[in-house]
């Protein structure tokens, strides 16, 4: 039949320890199978496998048994991207003429900011996370986009794209 184990967590010699009592008296021969599920915090630089040292200790057996066993780590989060542009939509008048040479941006075009956000939705923190945004500054032999500018907020390092405002708007 199956049991529920009565477990004590405590420490012992500067190590965590979990003492399951399995049976007392067991009689002899007896096979028991036992599978727990541990909860363990604060893995993310522990790298990517975890031991447990595993002892099985008998009144009757003079030495103990022991055995380890390593369980694979892996951290997960889930990441999500939002975005918007400012205007929403954007509409040249047919009669508007592009100002060659002119360093103001409203003579160049129309102004458009893109925000995005990348959020972690957890349950694991994340550290080394890339975000690569291609924007298409060109269409056919024309310039569609041209990047004037890039800002992050939140302690996030950007490396510029080499082809940031080129015109020095």
């Amino acid at each position: 039949g199956q049991e529920k184990l009565n477990c004590n967590p405590r420490k012992e010699n500067g190590s965590h320890v979990v003492l399951c009592e399995l049976g007392n008296p067991m009689k002899a021969g007896a096979q028991v199978t036992v599978v727990m599920e541990l909860s363990v915090s604060g893995l993310e630089d522990m790298g990517d496998a975890i031991t447990f040292q595993l002892q099985l200790r008998s009144k009757n057996s003079p030495s103990p048994s022991n055995a380890s066993v390593t369980v694979p780590v892996e951290a997960q989060a889930e990441m999500e991207l939002r975005g918007k542009s400012l205007p929403a939509t954007t509409v040249l008048p047919v009669s508007w003429q592009r100002a060659e040479g002119s360093q103001r941006p409203e003579e160049r075009g129309i102004t458009l900011e893109h925000v995005y956000q990348l959020h972690n939705k957890g349950p694991s923190t994340v550290s080394g996370v890339t975000l690569r945004l291609d924007v298409p500054t060109r269409l056919g032999d024309s310039e569609l986009l041209s990047l004037l500018e890039l800002g992050t907020e939140g302690g996030m390092d950007c490396a510029h794209p080499p082809g940031l405002n080129p015109q020095q708007v």
